[in-house]
């Protein structure tokens, strides 16, 4: 799956949320998705909360098919930033 089809996969998910801060998927070469409040784009800008991990990984994340914590833990998702933005995003991406 594209950078640009997770974009539209997180889209429906946080137009509701109330997730009130912002934080970067950073995929390297393949792109970034940023969430900025209820605004999902593909264009790199600052955020609270930066987190760096493979495309494959994001995919699987948002699928549900991979824990974000058991990731962070094992080094597949780098987090830079405010941490608890990461968290509170994980309970709207899980």
């Amino acid at each position: 799956m594209s950078v640009q089809e997770i974009a539209e996969k997180i889209k429906s998910r946080v137009a509701s949320s109330g997730f009130d801060r912002s934080v970067k998927f950073d995929t390297g070469g393949d792109g970034v998705i940023v969430i900025d409040g209820a605004t999902v784009s593909n264009t790199d800008a600052p955020t609270d909360c930066t987190i760096k991990l493979s495309l494959d990984d994001l995919d699987s994340l948002i699928a549900g098919d991979l824990n974000p914590t058991m990731a962070f833990m094992t080094g597949k998702i780098k987090v830079e930033g405010d941490m608890t933005v990461a968290m509170a995003l994980s309970q709207l991406i899980g």
